[in-house]
């Protein structure tokens, strides 16, 4: 009997240990098979999350931002206690005890999936887990990825430190609202840095992980509510808060930026324009898209936010004015239905979705209107968040041909500025985005650092810019770089060229180009020459110099890659951007040396080192403790010399004349000397202006996207002048200015500015300039060139010009002499004035 007991307990032992054999040899086999080809988990240790690469202006703030994913990544030991807890005790209360999954979790989850019959799944991973499912593996509710989740969470937990590990996860997961990490979610939900979140907002946050979108803070606002309270429920189990503080902050309302709490940081950025917008656009090209947008890069933008301004607001109104005398309205192209306008409620949330510009401040905020009724006198319309009902009189339309019925219906989304009389508010004024478009720089030039960029009129209108990625005809603006060839080959500001008729047998036929004034001047200095912007004799200078070496100039000076050797291009007919122009124009002010142009001073990888530096020049003695009082430290510049010091004085001293008596002296009065060229293209298809004092060059360019005539009075005097004598008042009132610097190695001799002829030391009068000479080299006078170009006999004088011209009485009863009809030379392309 003993005999048969011990053997059936041996026989149930035995079966026993043969069952759980077989389940170990089972669950070892499964455990070999899928931890065969599993990814490694050791190149987490040097994992680096996408994150936020952001913009700083010179004076440190934030100004733009940009991510993928928008993650702010914060180190272990940077992120409180507090918020550990909060996401510990919500998602794995054993987070410091376990190997890397939680056996007792695992178990409950399993007995309450059967008692449940699987309508009760719940997950029973641990963070360690959590971080192998969203770095390693996919989100599939398998068992094969729970295995795996399993083996490479043990790995991991054997690899890192569980410090190590909680900083992995609390800066990868999704918590909604575009954010990812702990530390964007603080800023996206309230508006808050971690330290500053209190028990029930870390709560809050650790709610998330879940299912974000079902714990949203408006639409889900109860059930994220309970959420929270449980998790500060376990936060007080585990010791983490004491009972006092649970029953404080338990009762306390759910508050977010969502619900109008808080206000979002995004409105301590400013809206997103053409400077950041190109500074994305740049490093993309050098670092890569990707690596830019997930790199966390801190960049140091060389964007000053008053000069940003004043461009924006100098470029707007040159546009409107110039919008505004046409008079022709445009309107925004957006039109609601009459289903839209069934409502107030229906129109403004239409209205609030319609795709119009929201980011223009000119003589006040432009805000987005619905015309909601048309009549003889005045026009009603609802503006975006305004209460009332507003109104637009029929005096403010008298800029437009047309009345109200001609020029609108209901249903047509405007933009509207608020008109405002003895400090209160008197109307609403319409407004719109001109057709016209143009853009503007300003650099310092000694560094090349851009100081303000406008690209066009509205960034959220249009995100082209015009200002870097426009390809225009510079026009005459282009003619400096011709005298520079020029000076630098022999010839000197005194130096007599012809102004004559000159024909051109083309391929197009036979160019005869022409001045602008369709005269003729006969032999005249080169200064004269620059100054009153003479077509001819800047052909012919060319083809003395040669068109090789202009070309060469122009590309030396970064104006263009490979300029086409044609005559036409002497005079600005091949396209290139506004932004290579200023650089140019820089090098002239700044005594030649070689200009790289940036936007960027400095950036700084995720980790604070410094991978780029704008300004690589030796300071000597920052060093030095003890320098003497009064004296500041050396900086030496080691940039290449584009073109000798003295040229680039007398080409400045040439273009300072342009602003004196030249073709922009009725629209620049600066209070220090400034300089600059003037550039009309044919039909005034382009207009610009490019100047500087002795430490900014600034430079503007309008003209249709679709480059068509802007039709008579558009010159780029008289319509991109104003803008830059607008900005530079302000940037001279800032950044100061002086006298342009005289290099050494030369001498003046005072000429007859007409004439060319030397005069005595002793005389004055407008006809007298003082020239710059070099030393060593005897100024010839009275030496003329005319490019080798013989006058056709069939070419007609200054006097048959006028003859043929045709006189016509103006409106203010005087008369005048129209010149001829235009043919292929005064239509070809090249620049005017």
């Amino acid at each position: 009997m003993l005999r048969f007991i011990l053997s059936f307990f041996g026989s149930i032992f035995s079966t026993i240990t043969l069952g759980i054999a077989v389940i170990a040899l089972t669950i070892g086999a499964v455990f070999w098979i899928y931890g065969r080809d599993l990814p490694s988990h050791e190149s987490l240790a040097q994992y680096q999350p996408p994150t936020i690469s952001r913009i700083y202006s010179g004076e440190g703030q934030l100004i733009d931002e940009f991510a993928e994913e928008r993650r702010l990544f914060t180190p272990s030991d940077e992120i409180p206690v507090l918020v550990k807890q909060a996401f510990i005790s919500a998602e794995d209360k054993n987070f410091y005890t376990h190997k890397g999954y939680d056996a007792r979790g695992i178990a409950a989850a399993a007995i309450e999936a059967v008692r449940s019959r699987g309508s009760n799944v719940r997950g029973a991973s641990t963070i360690t887990q959590q971080v192998m499912k969203n770095f390693l593996l996919s989100g599939d509710r398998k068992a094969a990825r729970k295995i795996k989740e399993i083996i490479l969470a043990t790995r991991l937990e054997e690899t890192l430190s569980k410090d190590k590990i909680l900083e992995l996860y609390l800066n990868e997961i999704f918590l909604g609202q575009n954010s990812y990490g702990v530390a964007a979610a603080a800023q996206t939900y309230f508006n808050k840095t971690l330290g500053e979140l209190a028990p029930h907002e870390a709560a809050t946050l650790a709610s998330m992980p879940k299912a974000p979108s079902d714990y949203h803070p408006v639409r889900r606002k109860q059930r994220l509510t309970d959420r929270r309270n449980y998790v500060l429920r376990e936060m007080f189990e585990n010791g983490y808060i004491s009972e006092d503080v649970y029953k404080v902050e338990v009762e306390q309302p759910l508050r977010s930026v969502q619900n109008g709490d808080f206000e979002s940081f995004r409105t301590a950025l400013p809206p997103r324009d053409y400077f950041t917008d190109e500074i994305r656009r740049q490093l993309s090209q050098d670092f890569g898209e990707g690596e830019f947008f997930t790199g966390g890069f801190t960049v140091r933008a060389t964007i000053d936010e008053e000069m940003q301004t004043e461009a924006a607001l100098a470029m707007r109104q040159g546009l409107e004015k110039y919008d505004r005398s046409r008079g022709i309205w445009k309107g925004t192209g957006v039109t609601l239905t009459e289903e839209d306008l069934a409502s107030e409620e229906a129109w403004r949330a239409a209205l609030s979705s319609a795709e119009v510009p929201r980011d223009i401040t000119l003589g006040g905020k432009w805000r987005p209107a619905v015309v909601l009724e048309v009549a003889d006198q005045s026009l009603t319309v609802g503006v975006e968040d305004v209460a009332e009902i507003g109104r637009v009189p029929r005096a403010d339309i008298k800029w437009m041909k047309g009345n109200f019925q001609e020029n609108f219906t209901r249903g047509d989304v405007v933009l509207v500025r608020a008109e405002m009389k003895d400090d209160t508010f008197s109307h609403w004024s319409l407004r719109q985005v001109p057709e016209v478009q143009g853009g503007f720089v300003a650099m310092d030039v000694n560094t090349g650092r851009v100081l303000a960029m406008q690209g066009g009129f509205s960034y959220q209108h249009s995100v082209f810019n015009r200002a870097t990625q426009a390809q225009r005809q510079p026009g005459s603006s282009f003619k400096p770089f011709v005298y520079a060839a020029a000076l630098d080959s022999g010839y000197s500001p005194a130096t007599i060229v012809v102004d004559a008729p000159i024909e051109i047998d083309t391929p197009q036929g036979l160019w005869r180009p022409k001045n602008s004034t369709n005269k003729f001047y006969g032999p005249t200095p080169l200064r004269t020459g620059i100054e009153m912007s003479r077509n001819l004799m800047t052909i012919r200078l060319a083809q003395e110099v040669g068109m090789p070496v202009v070309a060469g100039y122009a590309e030396r000076f970064g104006v263009y890659d490979n300029m086409g050797t044609f005559l036409a291009n002497s005079l600005g007919a091949e396209e290139t951007t506004l932004y290579k122009m200023v650089a140019a124009y820089a090098m002239f002010a700044n005594g030649g040396q070689r200009v790289q142009p940036t936007l960027v001073d400095r950036i700084q990888d995720r980790f604070g080192r410094t991978i780029y530096r704008h300004d690589d020049r030796d300071c000597v003695d920052c060093s030095v403790a003890s320098l003497p009082e009064g004296r500041s430290p050396r900086i030496v510049a080691d940039r290449d010399q584009v073109m000798d010091p003295i040229t680039a004085y007398q080409l400045t001293s040439m273009l300072k004349g342009v602003v004196d008596r030249g073709t922009a002296s009725s629209v620049i009065n600066l209070p220090v000397p400034a300089a600059g060229k003037t550039g009309t293209t044919n039909e005034a298809r382009d207009v610009w202006f490019v100047g500087f004092t002795s430490n900014i060059v600034a430079g503007c360019y309008m003209g249709f996207d679709q480059p068509r005539p802007m039709g008579r009075g558009a010159y780029g005097g008289t319509m991109c002048g104003p803008v830059f004598q607008q900005f530079m008042q302000k940037a001279v009132a800032k950044f100061g200015g002086g006298p342009f610097t005289v290099p050494e190695g030369g001498r003046f001799i005072k000429i007859d500015r007409y004439t060319g002829a030397p005069l005595p030391l002793d005389a004055s009068g407008d006809y007298v300039v003082a020239e710059y000479f070099r030393d060593g080299a005897e100024p010839i006078f009275g030496m003329t060139f005319d490019g080798g170009f013989a006058m056709g006999s069939n070419l007609p004088l200054l006097e048959e010009v006028q003859q043929s011209g045709r006189q016509v009485t103006t409106s203010t009863g005087g008369t005048a002499v129209l010149g001829p009809k235009a043919s292929f030379g005064t239509i070809s392309s090249g620049g005017l004035y």
